[in-house]
């Protein structure tokens, strides 16, 4: 799937997430891209789970405790979705609920990439780099705005 293919799939879903819960859908997009890498990832094809999130916490109307076991040398139990928009959902909510600085300036691209990156949703010991993710929010999120204003999607 193209960068321009995974922004106009997903893009509606981001938005329905973003408006929800009161985040730029662009920033949720490009949170979404480098996580499941433009879509190609095992977790979001099989599991639906476009973020990465791991299943630790609570069911909750997205998620309802489904998971299953990573295959690497942490072996984290990721949460499984029914649906991709779940996962969207999921994400904005969790963003709006526990990590309300980043939520907060999810409208400044540059702001959120700062914020998410030097919080705890980073897990270094998981081998992530702060300011590599900092980056990278940045210049995805350039691109998934490009193609959105290219296409017109708002």
């Amino acid at each position: 799937m193209t960068k321009e293919q995974f922004t106009t799939t997903y893009y509606p879903l981001a938005k329905k997430a973003g408006d929800r819960f009161g985040m730029n859908p662009e920033i949720i997009l490009a949170q979404a891209a480098i996580e499941s890498g433009w879509g190609s990832s095992y977790g979001a094809r099989v599991r639906k789970n476009f973020f990465g999130i791991t299943a630790a916490g609570s069911p909750n109307e997205f998620w309802d405790g489904s998971f299953s076991v990573g295959q690497n040398q942490y072996a984290l139990k990721f949460r499984v979705y029914k649906t991709e928009q779940d996962s969207f959902y999921d994400f904005a909510r969790l963003i709006s609920s526990k990590y309300k600085t980043a939520h907060a300036v999810s409208s400044d691209s540059t702001a959120y990439a700062q914020a998410i990156a030097y919080s705890p949703y980073i897990s270094e010991s998981n081998g992530d780099s702060r300011e590599g993710y900092r980056k990278g929010v940045l210049s995805t999120f350039n691109s998934i705005s490009d193609i959105v204003k290219k296409k017109d999607l708002q």
